[in-house]
């Protein structure tokens, strides 16, 4: 996709379609009213006849406009402009272009709204539409004959001043965000037999030369020598074998601490022994989103020139059923020496990333953001559109939860009081990888990653819920999400001496 900003008057636009934001309650005055003068005052007949309310993602088509250069007229409710900000102009942008994109066309141009609060700024908006327009016409379809979306060539983001040096910057920023929401969406959405830990290694390896990355892979025999006896036994069951990826990039000046960002890369999850059944297995393929995510974040940090020091770390396994698989009753070592007895094969992401954190912390990693597809409780908990976050350490923690927020990507944290810390005792081995009974999973989950973290600042990201959508929505494709890559981001860029656009 060709992204570029005009200054075009908007009736004026030429194209296969324009798209205008509306908000609630508007009034025909400034652009929307001169848009309503060219098109003999539709836009008034439409919002008396309540056609046109403004509400968030609400769409109205016009399909042969007279009075504008464009072909076509689409109008996209932006919900209240109190609160029009990242996550509501993302959702109408969104589910516009998902609107267009059903069918090939040429040239689409974008109205950036003007409405709104002053702090969501032109530069702002005109990131989170960069990357809006370049998600939402991209599809799961990887392999269908059929596609039912088609990218789009060209959008033109029409705004005031297009020529200003921040303007532009927030244009590149964003269509590298949306580049790589895209890049995790379909890593996702690859099935278990295309993407496994090698192919995956390999694709992180393509990219690492890419974009000049540092990087370094880690085989069966490389992980047999740093001992990691946690994520080794989870791939004993598969034909498959291990990978772990570390990717490096420095632009941080001396003494700038290290960020780790680690992603759990189960590139197919059967549950091992204990054996998942067809409905729960069914999207499994999804198992390595927080792996996928770390490469894409990385990936983006550096395409962005950012002045920190990050190193991303993908922990990469099939969980299966073979002789050799590990079985209930079996005691690991990790790689940290700690001792510990599985109890649910199915509790496998933690005994990757239990080694992969710990590798994180001889990598020199002062502060950690792990990514996880983790577990089902946090799904019951927070519903499957919000991330849980649970942490060791208050300041980073709420670091994290105001990117995100920034980002307009939801997130809630999640107690992680020392009481939840017995749950997972082991009468046979220092920890066990499940707790006790059903209740505080998510947490009890967390409580056994902080063991591998020692005293550095951590924030663990329970991704099961948001990572991957079951079904379509009008703003949002099903299939894979590429959740908290914008947040990633945002956190990098905040952590290195940077600010929100």
């Amino acid at each position: 996709m060709q992204l570029r900003l005009d200054s075009t008057h908007t009736t004026k636009a030429a194209g296969d379609w324009l798209i205008v934001g509306v908000p609630e309650a508007f009034e025909l005055t400034g652009e929307l009213g001169e848009l309503d003068a060219v098109l003999g005052g539709q836009l008034a007949r439409l919002n008396e006849q309540q056609d046109l309310t403004g509400k968030l993602g609400q769409a109205v088509t016009l399909p042969t406009p007279l009075g504008i250069a464009a072909k076509r007229l689409l109008l996209v409710g932006l919900g209240p402009q109190q609160k029009l900000g990242d996550a509501s102009l993302n959702r109408a942008l969104t589910t516009a272009i998902r609107q267009v994109s059903t069918r090939k066309v040429d040239q689409v141009a974008v109205a950036i709204p003007t409405v709104g609060p002053a702090e969501f700024t032109a530069a702002r908006r005109i990131q989170v539409a960069a990357a809006a327009v370049q998600v939402g016409c991209v599809g799961q379809d990887l392999y269908r004959k059929e596609r039912k979306r088609f990218p789009i060539a060209e959008v033109t983001l029409l705004v005031a001043n297009a020529a200003e040096a921040d303007l532009q910057t927030a244009l590149h920023t964003g269509q590298i965000l949306g580049e790589a929401v895209n890049l995790t969406r379909e890593l996702v959405n690859l099935p278990p037999a295309d993407m496994y830990p090698e192919t995956f290694a390999d694709r992180a390896a393509a990219l690492a030369e890419e974009f000049g990355l540092k990087i370094d892979i880690l085989g069966k025999p490389e992980l047999e020598a740093e001992k990691m006896g946690s994520l080794l036994a989870v791939s004993s069951g598969s034909e498959r074998p291990p990978r772990l990826v570390c990717l490096e990039y420095n632009q941080a000046p001396v003494g700038a601490p290290v960020l780790a960002i680690v992603g759990k890369g189960v590139t197919f999850d059967s549950g091992g022994l204990s054996l998942k059944p067809t409905d729960g297995m069914l999207t499994m393929k999804c198992d390595m989103a927080g792996a996928a995510t770390a490469l894409a974040a990385v990936v983006a940090i550096a395409r962005l020139k950012l002045p920190v020091h990050v190193i991303g770390l993908m922990g990469l396994v099939e969980n299966m059923t073979g002789g050799l698989a590990m079985k209930l009753g079996d005691v690991l070592t990790a790689r940290s020496g700690v001792t510990i007895e599985v109890q649910n094969t199915d509790a496998e992401g933690r005994l990757v990333l239990a080694d992969v954190l710990d590798y994180a912390l001889s990598r020199g990693a002062e502060k950690i953001v792990d990514l996880a597809t983790l577990t089902g409780a946090c799904v019951v908990a927070l519903g499957e559109e919000v991330v849980g976050a649970m942490s060791n350490n208050q300041p980073w923690c709420d670091a994290v939860l105001s990117a995100a927020k920034a980002t307009g990507e939801d997130m809630w944290q999640l107690p992680m009081f020392d009481l939840y810390n017995g749950m997972i005792e082991s009468d046979v081995a220092d920890i066990r990888n499940v707790g006790g009974g059903r209740w505080g999973g998510a947490i009890t989950a967390a409580k056994f990653l902080e063991r591998f973290v020692k005293d550095k600042p951590w924030v663990h990201l329970d991704i099961a819920g948001p990572a991957f959508a079951g079904s379509d929505k009008p703003h949002r494709e099903g299939g894979g999400t590429g959740v908290m890559v914008r947040t990633l981001v945002e956190l990098v860029q905040r952590a290195g001496g940077g600010r929100q656009i």
